[in-house]
């Protein structure tokens, strides 16, 4: 028996691992050549500290309170020389991952398809090269690599993680290289370079209520993250709110009312800002976000969107005093080239 462990280190960089059964981490992370933090190896020096973010695990009782208090260990701390998994797990190690001697890895594959959702975004379907598919947390991304170019961009899967298909939502941007190449030059079979995992909005362990915020294409790490919810089993409320400025570019409802039907307890709810719109709910997500929808702040809240939405909602929250027990989101900010974007991801 084995796990798979998670590695999120501090630049973003997700590196999976395989950890055999009675194994600690330290020793598993240096059987694929990834060399995490280690002094001791004994559980004295605490250079191994990290945090577990999800997951079961056994930390037996042979280090010391100098490596690892029982507060920082009530908090999630773990030594990773002294943590044997007895689950899969996600584990932030707090150093760069180019300090461990690793870094992001890099995957090919070759486009399988380009479907126009509206005029506003794409699907960009890949298959990928990897024997059992590419691993990833739901909610993370990658960069792939604009053919005929050296540019790289950095989309959100939407599809399950392990599928040897992978999918992703893209915004057509005018004069954008990807949109460009999306719009006249892409054909099947033309390859492709991923690189990732990468990103800490993914996600976590579902312990309350989630209600999910989304905005355009960033409706994409949701689809994953459902897919994941319904693959796995959920007995949580699940709410998505999905925001758009005009009403072509609300896509992928078929999807949704799947999901409405697998899942106990999902619903979401639409929303357009063109005031010209004849749909029944205008304006904003936080517009809309109804008090009971948070649930008093015993909820978790993921967030997924253009700056202006990110920026509404945080506001929304500080001036309604909301503090969710957890709140992730992902927003995206001007890159070196102007017509195109790239990801920050906050928790």
């Amino acid at each position: 028996m084995s796990y798979t462990i998670a590695l999120n280190f501090e630049d973003g960089v997700t590196r999976f691992i395989s950890c055999k059964d009675g194994e600690t981490v330290l020793d598993a992370a240096y059987r694929h050549k990834v060399n995490l933090p280690m002094d001791c190896s004994d559980g004295v020096c605490g250079t191994c500290k990290g945090t577990c973010e999800q997951g079961a695990f056994d930390l037996g009782d042979e280090y010391i309170d100098e490596a690892l208090s029982d507060e920082e260990a009530a908090e999630g701390k773990v030594l990773t020389c002294q943590m044997v998994p007895s689950s899969d797990c996600v584990v932030q190690v707090p150093v760069a991952s180019t300090l461990c001697k690793t870094g992001v890895a890099e995957f090919p594959g070759r486009v399988a398809e380009v479907s126009r959702l509206s005029e506003d975004s794409f699907e960009l379907v890949v298959d990928l090269d990897e024997g059992e598919g590419l691993t990833f947390l739901p909610g993370q991304y990658v960069n792939i690599q604009v053919p005929g170019s050296d540019e790289t961009r950095s989309y959100s899967f939407s599809s399950l993680p392990g599928e040897r298909r992978a999918t992703f939502l893209i915004r057509n941007v005018p004069n954008g290289l990807m949109s460009g190449y999306l719009t006249g030059a892409a054909k099947p079979e033309d390859d492709l370079t991923l690189t990732g995992p990468m990103g800490s909005f993914y996600l976590r362990e579902v312990e309350r209520p989630v209600v999910m915020l989304a905005g355009g294409t960033g409706l994409a790490p949701f689809l994953s993250m459902l897919r994941q919810l319904q693959a796995r089993g959920c007995d949580q409320p699940v709410r998505l709110l999905y925001g758009v400025n005009v009403d072509d570019h609300l896509v992928k409802l078929d999807e949704l009312d799947a999901f409405v039907e697998a899942l106990p307890d999902f619903a979401y709810t639409t929303v357009v800002a063109d005031a010209a719109s004849e749909h029944p709910r205008k304006g904003y997500v936080t517009h809309h976000m109804a008090p009971e929808l948070l649930h008093d702040g015993e909820v978790d809240v993921y967030l997924c969107g253009p700056p202006p939405m990110v920026d509404a909602v945080l506001a929304h929250f500080r001036e309604q005093c909301i503090s969710p027990a957890s709140f992730h989101y992902e927003k995206f900010t001007p890159s070196l080239a102007p017509e195109e974007a790239k990801k920050e991801a906050v928790a």
